[in-house]
């Protein structure tokens, strides 16, 4: 398999580039998440969208959308999914609990054309782990019918709280030294360091000092200047602790 990535902007991806990746590449199908992008977290707008959706539609492009951020918005929710304006079934939607529910309960859901597409990834699902529990299915279920807007309410607000504490510690330790946009949901922060420093060095240096970092070339071999933050899972006193490390780092590295 080889993969391509696409050229981003804050409203998504540059659909303009979808053109010369047909001709040069030939790709298969697209793969992207609109909503709360990770390790982006941006958030494709309206337009985009349409944009998007009828460029690929005129390329006869596929697009798999990975929506598992797309609850866990802040203060609106998100333009409606990429699949609610396909008409030509060409979009395979996927959605999950992991990132809203629990992350130790692997139960996600695919909506796309039936039955060629659906009925073939439901056998290679159970040819691959002979199909998910019964219990978290049941317990899904369950919390979908019961509970689940209550839930989310919570989680949004936790979530919002830890992106404006997260904020509040890059305004501290680091208005000089890196820009960011502040995400509208989901989980991640995209930094991008002014300085001209390696980022090699500075994940090294951070992992001596017990902080793992996800350095940009993770995500694209080209980014040497971007780190993603998430504000999901460490405590506030270890995000601050650990921004502010890694701000000192940085300027040792200068």
């Amino acid at each position: 398999m080889n993969l391509f990535g696409i050229p981003m902007d804050e409203e998504g991806i540059k659909y303009a580039s979808i053109g010369r990746l047909k001709r040069q590449h030939n790709p298969a199908l697209i793969y992207t998440i609109p909503s709360f992008h990770n390790p982006t977290g941006t958030l494709m707008s309206e337009r985009r969208r349409k944009q998007l959706s009828e460029d690929c539609q005129k390329a006869s492009l596929p697009i798999i959308e990975d929506d598992v951020y797309g609850d866990l918005w802040f203060e609106q929710p998100p333009p409606k999914p990429l699949k609610a304006n396909d008409k030509q079934g060409s979009v395979l939607y996927i959605g999950s609990v992991s990132k809203t529910f629990s992350p130790g309960l692997r139960i996600g859901w695919i909506v796309g054309p039936e039955p060629v597409v659906i009925n073939r990834l439901a056998d290679i699902k159970m040819q691959t782990d002979y199909g998910s529990s019964s219990i978290s299915q049941f317990l899904v279920n369950k919390w979908l019918k019961n509970g689940y807007e209550e839930d989310l309410t919570l989680v949004r607000s936790e979530l919002k709280c830890r992106r404006d504490y997260m904020i509040e510690i890059l305004n501290t330790y680091f208005s000089n030294i890196v820009t960011w946009n502040i995400p509208s949901g989901g989980f991640y922060i995209w930094l991008k360091i002014t300085p001209s420093i390696s980022n090699r060095k500075l994940f090294e240096k951070a992992l001596q000092e017990g902080i793992l970092l996800n350095p940009g070339n993770i995500y694209d071999k080209d980014d040497h200047t971007h780190l993603r933050l998430s504000y999901s899972y460490a405590t506030l006193d270890q995000i601050k602790k650990g921004l502010k490390r890694i701000s000192e780092l940085i300027i040792e590295m200068m």
